[in-house]
């Protein structure tokens, strides 16, 4: 059983990188809940910092509480509904950075295994044959000593899809609490994910865009 211990970061408190009047983007620390659990200690979250600003953010997608990276919220019902729409077709473009244990052979590739919950274990996820199709394509930034930095461009949202296909490949990522080995987790004191960069049409102008924050490992 895993045990979660929420000790979200306060610096910084809130890393707005875009706001309009349909939709706001923010870094997303690694720490920090997507929205709340049913905790009171979980309230202090994304959704909620945002909303101490903007009082009509809307919460459209999710990241790992450990993952950091781009996190978008819509700012009224029309602008969630087409945005939602994007991500559940999958026309929404995502792109994550990890570091992972050893060095990753062949240099890119498309991981397709099916992923399912481990039903005594939640919220763990397994490779399972009646599970939902997962499918990630990968490209190695780079070799390092014992670890390899590696770009994933996910096609489906499943969970922990990134952290169960690194795995799977015998590459976890690293200061996984979740899935990796001793090694792998003491390499890191964070979960060594994030999600660099987000796609998506606005949703009343059209207009394509693209917004990023590079890693910082």
């Amino acid at each position: 059983m895993h045990i979660f211990s929420y000790q979200p970061p306060s610096i910084p408190w809130l890393d707005i990188r875009h706001v309009d009047k349909d939709i706001i983007v923010i870094n997303k620390p690694s720490g920090l809940l997507s929205n709340p659990g049913r905790a009171p200690e979980t309230h202090d979250c994304a959704i909620s910092r945002v909303i101490e600003r903007y009082s009509d953010a809307i919460l459209v997608h999710r990241l790992d509480c450990d993952t950091s990276g781009i996190l978008i919220f819509a700012r009224n019902k029309k602008a969630e509904s087409l945005l939602k729409t994007q991500f559940q077709n999958r026309e929404a473009k995502k792109v994550y950075i990890a570091e992972v244990a050893g060095h990753v052979s062949p240099l890119s590739g498309q991981i397709d295994l099916a992923l399912g919950p481990i039903a005594d274990n939640p919220p763990f996820q397994q490779v399972s044959a009646q599970g939902k199709v997962a499918i990630t394509d990968y490209q190695v930034l780079k070799h390092r000593d014992n670890s390899t930095l590696i770009e994933l461009c996910p096609h489906t949202g499943r969970t922990h899809q990134l952290r169960v296909h690194m795995l799977a490949l015998g590459h976890p990522i690293l200061g996984d609490t979740f899935y990796a080995d001793t090694a792998a987790i003491n390499a890191s004191p964070r979960l060594k994910l994030h999600a660099k960069s987000l796609s998506i049409t606005h949703p009343y102008k059209l207009t394509q865009l693209t917004f990023v924050s590079p890693e910082h490992f």
